[in-house]
């Protein structure tokens, strides 16, 4: 499969050998729908210095694994060599009327715990609060915002804005903030969903006006809801990091999976997104009476095979609960 890379070809994504390696290009773009651009992501990958990347997080509500994909790509990047920050956007959640500064920042503890335990084990992990109230920082917030239209912050704000259609004008200034983050935190990469997009275009087009560098920009797709629809935290059609084994198993025996279609199928997706990168092989385990065990190797393998009516649905409903409970197993141990 592959995917497009903001009008500069395609990417490639490449399953890693069997002996679990893969090359640093192929890992960091694997799961991808977007990088802004390839060019800067290979002007970094033969530079002599370390890359730097970071994501932030708002410390708001549950952790579910819309977010882990941003997590996995975080890791993909851990293991390309790259240091790796985790911004806990306290102030951001603040400005975006998430909760209290003090409920905010109780959350953002407890996410650090959670990211800990899904992988980012060798990441920086900083509170927005530690350094965006200190002057120089203010200082370049209004310098960026005497070059930044109040269209080109609300158009900015349309994906992750809480108020869309009345926001505040602390909505405004998030943006401008998210833009420098990055440079502040000395990000030579921002990872972020594709919701992102437009806070992350705005970075690489006016923090060169300010003297920074334009980060790479590294884009990950939404995922569904179990139910097939837009994942939301108002219809519970996500898994949670904390779900406890049987909520996991649950929520995956009823979700959205038409027989042998692969397009728009969650379950389908977290095998893609989730399992597959974590695991070298995966096996579905049946009774002989009905095949007997399959074991896959590649994500296209078992995708094909689903496709083609090899495998059942509710054969791959039970292994996608298995595997991710499995993932899972160390946020609750960590609980």
């Amino acid at each position: 499969m592959s995917f497009a890379s903001s009008g500069l070809g395609k990417i490639k994504t490449h399953r890693c050998s069997m002996d679990g390696l893969m090359d640093r290009y192929d890992l960091i773009t694997r799961n991808t729908q977007e990088i802004v651009t390839i060019d800067d992501l290979n002007g970094l990958l033969t530079s002599e210095k370390t890359p730097t990347a970071y994501a932030g997080y708002e410390p708001s509500g549950k952790i579910h694994l819309g977010h882990v994909l941003t997590v996995n790509k975080l890791i993909d990047l851990q293991n390309a060599g790259f240091k790796v920050t985790v911004l806990l956007a306290d102030l951001h959640a603040y400005l975006n009327e998430k909760g209290t500064l003090e409920e905010v920042q109780e959350l953002a503890e407890y996410n650090k715990q959670c990211f800990i335990a899904l992988g980012l084990d060798k990441a920086k992990f900083v509170n927005g609060s530690e350094f965006q109230l200190d002057p120089e920082y203010t200082l370049n917030v209004l310098r960026l915002a005497q070059d930044t239209t109040l269209n080109r912050a609300r158009r900015s704000m349309s994906e992750v804005a809480r108020s869309v259609a009345h926001p505040m004008v602390s909505q405004m200034i998030y943006p401008l903030m998210q833009a420098l983050d990055i440079m502040h935190l000395g990000a030579d990469a921002a990872v972020g969903g594709i919701d992102q997009r437009k806070i992350h275009m705005l970075a690489r087009e006016e923090l060169p006006k300010l003297g920074f560098r334009a980060p790479v920009c590294i884009h990950t797709p939404i995922l569904l809801g179990l139910d097939g629809e837009k994942m939301s935290s108002s219809k519970d059609n996500y898994i949670a990091v904390d779900d406890d084994t049987k909520a996991v198993e649950k929520k995956i025996n009823r979700a959205f999976c038409t027989q042998g279609s692969v397009d728009d199928n969650p379950v389908i997706e977290l095998f893609k997104y989730h399992i597959f990168p974590r695991f070298s092989s995966v096996e579905v385990k049946r009774p002989s009476k009905f095949g007997g065990d399959l074991c896959y190797e590649t994500f296209e393998e078992l995708a094909r095979d689903f496709a083609e009516g090899g495998l059942h649905p509710m054969d791959l409903k039970k292994t996608a609960a298995s595997y991710i409970n499995s993932i899972l197993d160390p946020v609750r141990e960590m609980l």
